[in-house]
């Protein structure tokens, strides 16, 4: 775990924030296939367009 000292608590939030969103959104996991949730999300959207157009 990596440990910061940030000078204000907006700062810290800040900090909170991208780190969260990098590790929920952005992180690849194993289980995706190495894709990001995001990546695996907008190729499941993208398949259940063009399943229900055929």
């Amino acid at each position: 775990m990596y440990k910061r000292v940030s000078v204000t608590m907006s700062q810290a939030r800040l900090e909170i924030f991208r780190w969260l969103t990098y590790y929920n959104a952005r992180r690849r996991h194993s289980a995706l296939y190495y894709l990001s949730p995001m990546e695996f999300e907008q190729n499941h959207h993208r398949t259940a367009k063009l399943s229900l157009a055929a």
